[in-house]
């Protein structure tokens, strides 16, 4: 008997799984056709593409069990997709794949002020979850750039912060419990309405895994009353060091601003000509932003200002009304679509000590003239998750792995100076290969464990966070 040539295999075992997938939901939420596929091929981590297999668009928990369960029996990886802006190809799919894409899954399910919580699907976007609250006067805290598009359920994967994390703290601060379902179908519940539950801390585990352990499908999450009111203060300066050191003498003070945002002279003129909010041309600037009532906001922002005033700042623009408030924030926010209308650029998220702030620009500048390469500075400034943006031409040869290289070494300088590879972008495919650089073998065997236990066939996102070799050393068995 003659055997099927190998590609005539592959389309059979994937019309199987295509056929298996329609049995499980309506035939319109499973995406096969090459074409249609392409939409699925990468995150936003452009730089890597791989056409998945086949794509499901469940819209509820049940759905989704479903789909593990006829992924677990016929032994396909499962690539968890919110809304593909992950920075670090955290969904990007192999081509033997099934993308499983919570978009449709976008509904509020419970609310309740008297306990402060709210609860969602995981296809929600991040200012949604806000937009469900705040006529009634409350707020989702942690705030990603991305958040107008960015999933709850790609936030919960990353462990995604956002400028007002230094006050507020991130997602896992903010999480208070998640329906997730298991590679095999299984649909468990962690956490709940409430602080701290009892035994092991599984929440901590989950929030940040990067889809390794299973599909978070709903979430409880912590709402805010609104602050009375919210004022910030741009702050210009004459190097990055200097504004370094203003960062870390205000943390250093004892005062917690809501937020602390660096920009550097190339992001400056970038998103100056985009959003043309006004902001000095200087070679870096601040923006920091304290909340309270009227009068505790004098006395906080009179505090900075009298810190920042002891570094000879070339101006300083405290925001008189919401306008003037509005202005400041504007080129802040719209600094990555800035950046990415003048060149290709690498969005890297190290974190370092507050305190290692000027050694680290120092040292990134002095990386940047030796690789021959420009970077522009944009990060959250008040916990040290730095933004290097890595600009390169990606229809030059050779352009990208100069960056990649360029990129690998600011992240060693971080995991040098005491930090670490990611501070919310997650590790993905782009840090997979560094893990060493910041965990010895043992470590890295340790969380390894963790994701034998919840995913011992290592279907779930494949080829991510893991050394590439030994996770696919692992994934044969």
């Amino acid at each position: 008997m003659q055997m099927p040539k190998p590609d005539a295999m592959v389309l059979d075992r994937k019309a199987a799984i295509v056929a298996a997938l329609q049995e499980v939901l309506p035939k319109d939420a499973v995406i096969h056709d090459a074409f249609e596929t392409k939409a699925y091929e990468c995150d936003g981590l452009t730089a890597y593409k791989c056409p998945p297999l086949a794509a499901g668009l469940p819209a509820s928990t049940e759905e989704v069990a479903a789909v593990m369960k006829v992924c677990h029996r016929m032994g396909v990886p499962v690539v968890p997709r919110g809304s593909g802006t992950s920075l670090a190809g955290g969904a990007l799919p192999t081509a033997d794949s099934v993308i499983l894409g919570v978009a449709r899954m976008n509904d509020v399910l419970e609310t309740n002020y008297a306990d402060r919580m709210i609860r969602v699907q995981t296809g929600r976007t991040n200012l949604s979850v806000t937009g469900a609250v705040e006529e009634d006067g409350f707020f989702y805290a942690p705030d990603p750039s991305s958040q107008l598009a960015c999933a709850i359920a790609g936030n919960i994967a990353m462990n995604s912060g956002g400028a007002h994390c230094l006050k507020y703290g991130v997602t896992t601060n903010n999480l208070l419990g998640v329906t997730m379902v298991t590679m095999e179908g299984e649909v468990i519940e962690i956490g709940g309405a409430h602080l701290d539950p009892a035994g092991l801390d599984l929440l901590g585990v989950i929030c940040g895994s990067e889809g390794q352990l299973g599909v978070v499908t709903e979430a409880t999450l912590r709402i805010l009353p609104k602050p009375e009111g919210a004022r910030p203060v741009l702050m210009a300066f004459n190097s990055n060091e200097v504004a370094g050191a203003c960062v870390s003498d205000i943390i250093k003070s004892g005062i917690l601003p809501v937020a602390i945002e660096f920009m550097d002279r190339p992001c400056i003129e970038a998103c100056e000509a985009f959003a043309k909010a006004g902001y000095p041309m200087c070679e870096a600037l601040l923006i920091v932003e304290v909340e309270g009532s009227d009068m505790e906001i004098d006395a906080q922002l009179a505090q900075i200002m009298d810190i920042a005033a002891r570094h000879n700042p070339v101006e300083m623009r405290e925001a008189k009304d919401a306008d003037e408030a509005g202005r400041i924030w504007l080129g802040r926010k719209s600094a990555f679509g800035a950046m990415g209308q003048i060149n290709d650029y690498m969005c890297l998220d190290g974190t370092i000590p507050v305190s290692a702030l000027p050694e680290v620009l120092r040292r990134i500048k002095q990386m940047s003239a030796e690789y021959g390469l420009d970077v522009a500075n944009v990060f959250h400034a008040g916990d040290g998750n730095m933004h290097p943006l890595i600009l390169f031409d990606a229809n030059k040869p050779g352009d990208l792995e100069l960056c990649e290289a360029f990129g690998a070494d600011i992240l060693r300088l971080c995991v040098e100076v005491g930090g670490c590879l990611t501070g919310e972008h997650g590790v993905g495919v782009e840090k997979r290969d560094l893990m060493s650089d910041q965990f010895a073998p043992a470590d890295l065997e340790a969380q390894m464990r963790v994701k034998d236990v919840f995913d011992p066939k290592w279907l779930l996102n494949p080829a991510k966070v893991f050394p590439l070799d030994v996770s696919e050393e692992r994934r044969a068995g």
